[in-house]
């Protein structure tokens, strides 16, 4: 049973009773003790609060005010909440953008401390620029594969290899650090370390093509040198501040 259906089964079990043992969920869910405690601690992950008591009275219980929205994202849609909520309040015009702060600031302060705590981490390298003023011919479409590698390489810390048109047309290949992202609407760029000649600068994503990952891992660097590229850009961290 895939991880993520048999984690529904346990808090669809959890939400049935509350006096269940490890072995008891063990038999239900086919799988070992082992199994069941580590799929509990990462539920306590995800946000839900989960106690366990031994001898009498005692088991496995869910608190039930626990089950908030959060317990069902991952990382990376919590991400997506936050960065799409900061692109809207760019701009002022936007209906909403002050009901999605409020929401945000619940949402992240309903959860668990080291998952919240890595989730900063990672907006520290998310800037949000003003919107461009003047309209910007793009120079070719941006590919919805280029935004789905660009999230692996800078999630898994990976080097991203692409093609690269410059501004007088010429193509280059590269092979950089994604140690960012700048957001300035409509078009956003990637900040980067080139592994040439260890320069950060900003890559156009409408000027990248052939994109691709690599296995070498990278370091990322202090956020102070990633928003150095662009310090007029806001770091998303401070959204609800």
């Amino acid at each position: 049973m895939p991880l993520l259906e048999r984690q529904d089964d346990l808090i669809r079990l959890l939400r049935l009773r509350a006096d269940w043992r490890t072995e008891d969920l063990s038999v239900e869910l086919g799988v070992s003790t082992r199994t069941v405690l580590r799929d509990l601690d990462r539920l306590r992950d995800r946000g839900f609060e989960i106690s366990t008591m031994s001898g009498p009275g005692g088991g496995v219980h869910l608190e039930p005010t626990s089950v908030l929205v959060t317990s069902q994202l991952d990382g990376e849609e919590v991400v997506a909440l936050i960065l799409s909520a900061a692109v809207a309040k760019a701009f002022p015009w936007m209906p909403f953008s002050s009901g999605a702060k409020s929401a945000l600031a619940k949402i992240e302060a309903s959860l668990p401390y080291e998952r919240a705590r890595q989730l900063q981490a990672l907006m520290t390298r998310i800037l949000v620029g003003n919107p461009l003023k003047s309209p910007v011919s793009r120079e070719r479409s941006i590919s919805p594969l280029l935004a789905r590698l660009f999230e692996t390489a800078f999630n898994e810390e990976r080097l991203l290899a692409f093609s690269y048109l410059d501004r007088v047309g010429k193509e280059t290949r590269r092979v950089v650090e994604p140690q960012g992202l700048l957001v300035r609407a409509p078009l956003w760029y990637v900040i980067a370390c080139d592994t040439a000649n260890d320069e950060l600068r900003l890559f156009r994503a409408d000027r990248i093509g052939s994109p691709h990952v690599q296995a070498q891992k990278f370091v990322p660097r202090p956020h102070e040198v990633i928003h150095s590229v662009h310090p007029d850009a806001r770091p998303v961290e401070s959204l609800n501040s």
